[in-house]
């Protein structure tokens, strides 16, 4: 069914239901208004070419000269050489005039390839720093953003400033001498034409002061719904399967399609504020240029006047008018593109801004070898999206090196962000958290997290081969621990029967395996990695009970001698870890063993053996 059908059938078929309102329909509103400031922002990265766009400048100055030349060559040729016959003089007049304007060109040609080089590196820059603060960011940024949203300002809206910085920095300066330079010309041929060229400015300044603060808030607009648009894409194309399954395929159609004609809307509202400029100032200017031939010809040529200009110099001063506004028109679209890019570089210094939450003290150290005692101390934490209410509130515990610890308790109640506090993730609002004695905060983070290793329930696989995947968190490993590590988890015969082995390319996110088979690559990339503190959530909920029985072994080596972090809501797997620990009510209600915790009868009691009757059913 088309879209167009679609809305024509919900149209007739409409009831009361208000409509669903999501985030990707929400514009994004800009802190500040219109700062000159962002612009100065990239031209620091400009700074770093300096040397390369002085040369550009300097290209630039040769073809502006050469292309002066012309007119000047033409009033000699109509003054004196035709009228004096002289063949001679009008054949070098017409040679010059040949190689000023391939001089000209020449030049301005090597100028653009100088450049469009410097340009691209400049926005190499840009697009490098922006994507290494984004790898800093906490998990809070991401978690409260459409990932769309994130990956419109490092992937189009740094295309979109690329005109900008590959030449319309020059441009800009190389205009204003053109105009510079042709204005004296201007007044040395013929200062009364001069001054007449001169008089159509006030209107082009009037014009420019009136459009941009318009063009400037459309642009913005176009620069939301490009966000809105891509953020609806990007999660329509990671949910597609689920999209499929609940057949949500007319409803996301219709969805886009809004999205995309708001898009289109802002679009033709921002493009003709910018095609408005080239035709009102080219009517401008050949109104100017109007002028001069009624001023030149019947009060000054007709005149009689001693010192009247020439037939030549009228010609040359119309040459100098179009000259003179062409700059003008050039200038007038540099403005287009400044205001755009500059849009645009609002949202990516909006980014490059954004806090890092979690980073090192300044006087932060390595942390040492651990044995991996781990102690919370009145532990105070709550999200960033909800500070009223704290997961976690004065929460103190100790684990000894080499325990195990299985956290289990209601979904929500805090598990996953006790080991991600550990991991420093995040940052607590209230408390310690300490290993082997040293506050985490006080540590440098990647000497924190290279002794962790985490096991989620969502394995995530890069696209790349299987070695690379395996060796993503020791780069440094041999194929022969490789192959070790696969062969305890029970996955080597497996790889080894893939199409070219540990060199089979996966495809993104580990597409055409299984979840299981993605959770033993992750078991696999773990064990090498060989952390002192180990994090398992829910990290065998997608293997079945044979596999996962099939690994008992390979879990007891990854457990062995580490400190270890057991969530799972599957109770059986968890019955022989050292210590369980019931999570509920903003900290830990019960802790023991398991045999100490059924003894007691309370929560975990009551979680197991209602699991116990749901098997039993099943």
């Amino acid at each position: 069914m088309s879209i167009k059908n679609l809305n024509r059938e919900k149209d007739n078929n409409r009831d009361s239901t208000p409509p669903l309102r999501n985030k990707f329909d929400i514009d994004e509103e800009l802190e500040s208004p219109f700062d000159i400031r962002h612009f100065k922002r990239a031209l620091v990265y400009a700074s770093r070419y300096k040397g390369r766009i002085a040369f550009g400048i300097f290209l630039s100055l040769i073809s502006i000269l050469a292309g002066l030349a012309g007119p000047l060559l033409a009033l000699n040729a109509i003054d004196n050489a035709i009228p004096n016959g002289d063949v001679p003089l009008l054949f070098k007049l017409a040679g010059g005039m040949l190689l000023a304007t391939l001089t000209g060109v020449f030049f301005a040609q090597r100028r653009s390839i100088v450049m469009t080089k410097v340009g691209q590196d400049i926005i190499h820059d840009i697009r490098e720093d922006l994507f290494a603060h984004l790898q800093n960011l906490s998990f809070e940024y991401y978690d409260t953003r459409p990932h769309g949203k994130i990956l419109v300002r490092l992937v189009n809206h740094i295309n979109s400033v690329s005109e900008l910085m590959t030449n319309g920095i020059i441009n800009f300066v190389m205009e204003m001498l053109n105009l510079l330079f042709i204005a004296v010309i201007m007044f040395f041929v013929s200062w009364q034409l001069a001054l007449v060229i001169l008089g159509g400015l006030p209107l082009f300044v009037g014009f420019l002061l009136f459009l941009k603060s318009r063009q400037r808030k459309a642009w913005q607009g176009v620069s939301n719904k490009t966000s809105n648009m891509n953020a609806y894409l990007h999660e329509s194309i990671v949910g597609v399967k689920i999209t499929q399954m609940f057949s949500r395929e007319d409803e996301n159609a219709e969805t886009f399609d809004k999205l995309s004609k708001s898009y289109k809307k802002d679009w033709m509202k921002a493009v003709t504020y910018s095609l408005l400029v080239w035709p009102v100032i080219d009517n401008v200017a050949n109104l100017v240029r109007g002028a001069i031939f009624i001023v030149g010809l019947v009060f000054v040529v007709g005149s009689g006047v001693t010192g009247a200009a020439t037939l030549g110099t009228v010609a040359a001063m119309s040459q100098y008018s179009w000259r003179f506004w062409q700059p003008l028109i050039n200038l007038s679209n540099l403005m287009n593109t400044f205001i755009t890019a500059v849009a645009y570089l609002e949202r990516v210094f909006e980014v490059l801004d954004e806090p890092l939450k979690i980073t090192d003290k300044p006087d932060a150290v390595e942390l040492p070898q651990i044995k991996g005692e781990v102690q919370f101390k009145n532990v105070t934490f709550s999200y960033e999206t909800n500070k009223s209410e704290n997961i976690l509130q004065n929460l103190s515990f100790t684990i000894k090196p080499g325990e195990s610890v299985a956290l289990v308790g209601p979904t929500g109640a805090g598990k996953t962000t006790i080991v991600n506090l550990i991991s420093r993730f995040y940052d607590i609002n209230e408390g310690e958290i300490l290993i082997d004695g040293t506050n985490i905060s006080d540590v440098k983070i990647p000497s924190l997290r290279k002794q962790m290793g985490i096991m989620l329930q969502d394995s995530f696989i890069f696209s790349g081969t299987v070695m690379f995947n395996i060796k993503y968190g020791k780069r440094d490993a041999t194929d022969e621990e490789v192959y070790t590590a696969c062969k305890i988890v029970g996955i080597d015969e497996f790889i080894r029967d893939l199409e070219h082995g540990y060199d089979t390319v996966i495809k993104e996110r580990g597409a055409g395996l299984s979840a299981g088979q993605k959770q033993l690559i992750a078991f696999a990339r773990t064990i090498l990695a060989d952390p002192r503190i180990l994090v398992l959530d829910e990290a065998t909920s997608s293997i079945d009970a044979k596999t996962e029985r099939n690994m008992q072994k390979s879990l007891n080596y990854l457990l062995k001698g580490r400190t270890s972090f057991i969530i799972a809501h599957r109770l059986s797997t968890i019955r022989e870890c050292d210590k369980i620990m019931y999570v509920s009510n903003q900290g830990i209600t019960e802790a023991g063993t398991h045999d100490e915790l059924i003894e007691k009868r309370g929560d975990y009691y009551a979680l197991y053996t209602a699991q116990q009757q749901v098997t039993a059913i099943a």
